[in-house]
């Protein structure tokens, strides 16, 4: 028989769908077709695997160890299962059982539903497991072998087939959550399907290990809390029942008792006078269930080594409890709770209920889960390309080009350009605030009138500066009578009244030697700032590839190294030719020396009125209707009379009597008129620089694509193992994606079948 014949044939009925109504708990042949076709839907949905997903209607054996468990399995199947010391089920095992009026017949499969590993298949594997079995008798040792097979995922399962069992393969494993299921038919056979899950244990012998006893209890836990699973929990009579561990697990998920179905099991063993406190739980006094309490009683060891048939066993159990006090003295209601046929009769209709009860939702469950599925899958980066080289030479392609449009500026707020302009800014009043401070008035002056001791802010600046400079102390100030004296001390061969051009250049090349700490913050600014855009850049496109993304990295950060070796270069320059006076720009220069010439006279303080000087006259010139306005547009009006047109306020200073101090004034407007020219040419020059070279340089001529082409070794012997190592997406996504795309194969086979099956 082939896999797909055998498995075939769990999801049909052998025989037609008659059966007679004394050997069964139906009521009707049409209600047991009805119940039988909704079997078959749920044993094929669970052959896709696909309960791991979602929940389905299945009934669960739960019971401590010993506490009879097996030996109800085996009364409800009609099979013998293994027996030997320590605990028999290391792995749950899966019984449909289903009428049919042709000879009973077994068939044994292996589901296995997770890899050597451990890690959940896509779409379970199932396996026959050895030809069907016609004689009751051979399913023991059948099922023993499938059992070690289980427990030992990397040998091929066919090697349990045949052979001594002392010379099968050793067990790899202690238990494990691959099913060994059973098929059996025939015409005494009731229409019901559940699972026995290894019995909870206690402890573990020396060949055991202690996690067993959590992985026991997981593996039953995991059955148990779905909504769908009714419980089958057996208490054996013979154990104190607070003492049994299955019924406190199977309260904690089932707190109100509305899934569970209790079985006393071993009632010929009570003790003598305790009688009444079991047949609480059969009257509901005791521990209430919605279902109640049934109670069974199973050959004992004596007559299990005798051969005791399973006929023979159904005919004890009834007689026992026909016979037995207290048990014979129950009412009808209660007596209906009492051997294996009613208990059999009463899973039958509770499983029928459940899956007609679930049935219309699975569908919509199925739909729901495989878009929510979908867009997880999307969510993920695309599967790595099979042309490692192509996919790596794209990237590189494709970065380049997003790189390109980052430095060429995005409209972001938080983009590149907008990140360094603040920088630049803070740049400029840096250099802007090493103005030469000079003072019109002399140091003596500033003790003696220590109130009009203050900067006057040039007000022709106003129209060219987003806000008037003030500088933050006095400390810097330069007095008038300083420069004067500078200047005389400097004089070597000159003529009277000249002075030496040298004065000049030392007041310059003192407000040029601050530019430095300037330039160089700006530079490591904008250098920080554009290796945090490139590194978030590099992340965000190489992010499905780590391997690939930190090798960029490295190659962009010795890239931006590189640059900014040659960018530092180019700013010591500039610095280095601002340091002797030049300028083309004569009529901007010339323009600020007049300007800053009537500036400082105008400051000069008058004899008559120390601390009021022509400079804060002319402010009061800006309210109209004041008298200085009126005398200053008198006087401008009569120079354009006389054939002086165009003057303005700041001209008048020029009219002033001669000062002691003009070659001191001449000298201090020339060098702040200068400042005016270079700081700005300075600013510009610098950020134009590290825009141009560092910033803007790294997409000149392909540069960095060249880099990185290098860099990552394209055109090298063993290219395409390297990019097959650099497109290694994370361990991580990986996983993810394969468990994605397990569940959806699970899903949609389970879509599939159930249209077939059910519509």
């Amino acid at each position: 028989m082939s896999d797909t014949d055998s498995i075939d044939s769990f999801l049909s009925t052998d025989g037609d769908d008659t059966r007679p109504n004394e050997g069964v708990g139906l009521s009707s042949p049409e209600h047991a077709a009805a119940r039988r076709k909704m079997l078959d839907v749920v044993n094929a949905l669970h052959l896709t695997g696909v309960q791991v997903d979602i929940d389905l209607p299945i009934i669960a054996a739960l019971g401590q160890q010993s506490a009879g468990k097996s030996s109800l399995i085996e009364a409800i199947s009609g099979i013998t299962l293994p027996r030997a010391g320590g605990t028999c089920t290391r792995s749950p095992t899966e019984c449909r059982l289903s009428y049919s009026k042709d000879p009973w017949k077994c068939l044994v499969f292996l589901r296995i539903l997770t890899d050597v590993d451990g890690r959940p298949l896509g779409q379970p594997n199932n396996i026959t497991f050895g030809d069907p079995i016609l004689d009751k008798a051979e399913v023991e040792e059948r099922v023993r072998r499938a059992q070690r097979a289980i427990l030992s995922p990397s040998v091929p399962p066919e090697e349990f087939l045949a052979g001594n069992e002392d010379m099968l393969p050793p067990r790899e494993v202690s238990f494990s959550t691959n099913v060994v299921c059973l098929q059996i038919s025939g015409p005494d056979v009731e229409d019901l399907s559940f699972c026995d899950l290894p019995g909870l244990i206690a402890s573990v012998g020396s060949a055991g290990s202690a996690d067993d006893i959590a992985l026991v209890r997981n593996l039953a836990t995991t059955c148990i809390a779905r909504p769908s699973c009714l419980v089958l929990l057996t208490v054996a009579c013979e154990t104190d029942f607070q003492n049994q561990g299955a019924h406190q697990l199977a309260k904690t998920y089932d707190p109100e008792g509305k899934r569970t179905i209790g079985v006393l099991t071993k009632p010929d063993r009570i003790p003598p006078g305790e009688e009444d406190n079991w047949l609480r739980y059969i009257r509901g006094q005791s521990e209430p269930l919605t279902h109640g309490w049934f109670s069974v009683k199973q050959p004992d060891s004596r007559a299990l080594n005798a051969g005791i048939t399973w006929e023979e066993a159904r005919e004890s159990e009834q007689k026992f409890f026909a016979s037995t006090m207290p048990w014979n003295q129950l009412d009808l209601e209660h007596k209906n709770r009492l051997g294996t046929h009613k208990l059999v009769e009463r899973l039958s209709d509770l499983l029928a209920d459940k899956i007609a009860q679930r049935l219309p939702g699975i569908q919509e469950e199925l739909q729901e889960l495989l878009g929510t599925t979908d867009a997880q899958l999307e969510k993920l980066p695309k599967p790595p390309s099979s042309d490692a080289l192509s996919e790596v030479l794209h990237l590189i392609s494709t970065f380049c080009k997003g790189l390109s449009q980052l430095l060429e500026g995005t409209p972001e707020e938080d983009g590149l350009l907008q990140s360094i302009r603040p920088v630049c800014d803070t740049f400029r009043q840096a250099v802007r605030s090493t103005e030469p401070d000079f003072r019109a008035y002399e140091r003596q002056f500033a003790v003696r009138h220590p109130d009009a001791h203050k900067y006057i802010y040039p007000s022709f600046l106003s129209s060219e500066e987003e806000a008037p400079f003030t500088p933050q102390d006095n400390g810097r100030a330069i007095f008038i009578d300083d420069v004067m004296n500078r200047a005389q001390q400097a004089i070597t061969r000159e003529l009277p009244h000249h002075y030496p051009f040298i004065l000049t250049q030392q007041y310059i090349s003192d407000f040029i030697a601050q530019w430095k700490r300037p330039y160089e913050t700006l530079f490591r600014e904008v250098q920080r700032v554009l290796i945090k855009h490139i590194k978030n850049f590099v992340s965000d496109h190489f992010s499905q590839y780590p391997n690939l993304m930190h090798r960029v990295h490295a190659i962009v950060g010795d890239f931006i190294s590189s640059s900014s070796d040659s960018t530092l270069n180019q700013l010591q320059s500039f610095l280095a030719l601002e340091k002797r006076p030049r300028t083309l720009s004569k009529a901007y220069y010339s323009d600020y020396r007049d300007k800053f010439l009537s500036h400082y006279k105008s400051c000069r303080p008058t004899a008559e009125q120390p601390r009021e000087n022509f400079a804060n006259k002319l402010q009061s010139y800006m309210q109209p209707q004041s008298d200085m306005n009126k005398y200053i547009n008198r006087v401008l009006n009569g120079l354009t009379d006389i054939g002086l047109p165009g003057m303005t306020p700041n001209d008048i200073a020029k009219l002033l009597p001669s000062d002691p101090y003009d070659a001191a004034i001449d000298i201090m407007a020339g060098v702040r008129a200068y400042f005016q020219v270079a700081y700005k040419r300075f600013c510009d020059n610098i950020a134009n620089a590290i825009d141009d070279e560092l910033v803007l340089g790294l997409d000149r001529g392909q540069a960095l694509e060249k880099a990185l082409r290098t860099g990552l070794g394209i055109g090298g012997p063993d290219v395409h193992a390297r990019c097959k190592e650099y497109i290694q997406e994370p361990r991580q996504i990986a996983d993810r994606r394969e468990e994605l795309m397990k569940r959806r194969e699970r899903l949609e086979t389970a879509r599939k079948q159930l249209a077939e099956v059910w519509l």
